[in-house]
C-alpha cells in the first residue's frame, strides 16, 4: 500500500505543479521515465512532410528533438521520425498521427534526458489535447495496478517547420516507454508468438481484463496482439499480457471512439467484460480485493488532478462509482464477468486491429 500511495501522491503533485507552472523542465541524466514531471520538447524539420506521410509503409524523416536544460541551455538531438499506428494514423480520423522517433546515437544523446532511448513512441493529439491528458491518466492508473505496465511521460510539444521557420502553438503529447525497456525493467523479455488469453498467466490476465473493464475499453485482444504485448521470463515460460493504447476507453471518452459494431454496444461508456470464459467466480476474489484496496488511490488520481475540468472529473467519479458498485455486488459481478460464457452474446468476438474476427 505504501508504494501505491506514493505513486498516487507523485501523480497528484505533478498535476498541481503543471497547472501552476505550465511545464517544468526535466534534469538531463535523470532518466526519461524516472521522472514524471512534464517537459516541453520541440520537433523541428519538414514537419508537414512528416505528418502528411500516412502511407501504410511510411518513411522516416529527419528531425531535431530539442528541450531546455536546467541551465537554460538548449539541448538538440538529431533523430528521425515516421508516422505509425492504425486508426489514429488515418487522416480522416485524426489531425495528428502518432509518431515513432528514432534517435541518432551521439554524445549529446548520452548526456540528455533521452540518454537510454533508441526508438520511442509519441502519442499526438487526435482531436484536442484534453483527451491526451485523459489517456495519460489511464496509463497512471494501470501503473497503480501492476509494474508490468508501460510508463508514460506527459510532454508539451511544439512543432517547428523548417520550411517556414514557424513554430506552432504547444499541445500535449505522451512519450511511451519502449516495450523492451518495460520488459527489461521487470526482468522479462518480449514474446511475439500468437496465443490465446487462456495461455497467459491467469491472475495477471484477470487483473488486466478487469482493468480494461474498469476503464470501459473493448479495443484489445490477446489473440491478435491488439493493444496487448506479451512479456515472459523466457520463451518457455507462460507469458503475461500487458495492455496499452487506451484512447478508445470510455474513461477517456474521445469523440471518435466507438465500440466495434459486432459487439452490439451503444458507446464506450457501456462496459463489457472481454476476458475469456471461466465459471469459477472464486478466481476473481483476489482481483476484486485488490481493486477495493486501491480504490481511494484510483479516485484520487482524478479528484486531485487540476489538469482536468470539473465536469469531466464528476463524470469520471460517477463512472468509477458504477464499476465499484458492480464488483461489490455478487449478482452483478457474476452477470458481467460470466458474459464471455454466454453463447448467445458477443463474447466470442475478438478485436484484431482494424478488423473484427470471430473465434471459431
Amino acid at each position: 500500500m505504501k508504494k501505491i500511495f506514493c505513486a498516487y501522491l507523485f501523480i497528484a503533485i505533478n498535476c498541481l505543479a503543471l497547472s501552476i507552472t505550465g511545464y517544468t523542465q526535466s534534469l538531463p541524466g535523470k532518466g526519461l521515465f524516472e521522472n514524471d514531471t512534464p517537459i516541453e520538447i520541440t520537433l523541428s524539420g519538414n514537419i508537414k512532410e512528416l505528418i502528411d506521410d500516412r502511407a501504410e509503409e511510411s518513411q522516416y524523416h529527419p528531425i531535431t528533438v530539442s528541450y531546455m536544460a536546467e541551465n537554460n541551455s538548449e539541448v538538440s538531438i538529431n533523430a528521425e521520425a515516421k508516422t505509425r499506428g492504425h486508426f489514429r494514423k488515418l487522416r480522416g480520423n485524426c489531425e495528428y498521427p502518432p509518431l515513432l522517433i528514432h534517435f541518432t546515437k551521439s554524445d549529446t544523446l548520452s548526456q540528455s534526458v533521452f540518454e537510454k532511448q533508441d526508438k520511442i513512441k509519441l502519442v499526438m493529439p487526435c482531436r484536442g489535447d484534453d483527451y491526451v491528458v485523459r489517456e495519460w491518466l489511464v496509463y497512471k492508473l494501470y501503473n497503480l495496478v501492476t509494474p508490468k505496465s508501460f510508463k508514460a511521460r506527459l510532454v508539451k510539444i511544439i512543432l517547428k517547420n523548417s520550411k517556414t521557420a514557424k513554430a506552432g502553438s504547444p499541445f500535449y503529447g505522451i512519450l511511451l516507454e519502449e516495450e523492451s525497456q518495460a520488459a527489461q525493467r521487470n526482468g522479462l523479455i518480449n514474446v511475439t508468438k500468437k496465443i490465446k488469453p487462456e495461455q497467459t498467466e491467469q491472475q495477471p490476465f484477470l487483473m488486466t481484463a478487469v482493468f480494461e473493464y474498469l476503464i470501459g475499453n473493448t479495443d484489445w485482444s490477446v489473440q491478435y496482439m491488439q493493444n496487448i504485448k506479451l512479456f515472459a521470463a523466457d520463451s518457455t515460460v507462460i507469458p503475461t499480457a500487458v495492455a496499452y493504447d487506451f484512447d478508445h476507453a470510455g474513461l477517456v471518452d474521445a469523440p471518435y471512439a466507438l465500440p466495434a459494431e459486432e459487439l452490439n454496444m451503444s458507446s464506450t461508456r457501456e462496459r463489457r467484460y472481454r476476458g475469456y470464459c471461466t465459471t469459477d467466480m472464486k478466481v476473481f476474489d483476489p482481483v476484486i480485493a485488490f481493486y477495493n484496496q486501491i480504490k481511494k488511490d484510483i479516485y484520487a488520481v482524478y479528484t486531485d488532478c487540476t489538469l482536468i475540468d470539473e465536469k469531466y472529473k464528476k463524470a469520471t467519479v460517477k463512472f468509477l462509482d458504477e464499476f465499484y458498485a458492480t464488483i461489490n455486488n455478487p449478482a452483478k459481478l457474476k452477470k458481467e464477468f460470466l458474459y464471455p460464457c454466454d453463447k448467445n452474446g458477443t463474447g466470442n468476438v475478438i478485436i484484431g486491429g482494424l478488423k473484427v474476427q470471430t473465434d471459431k
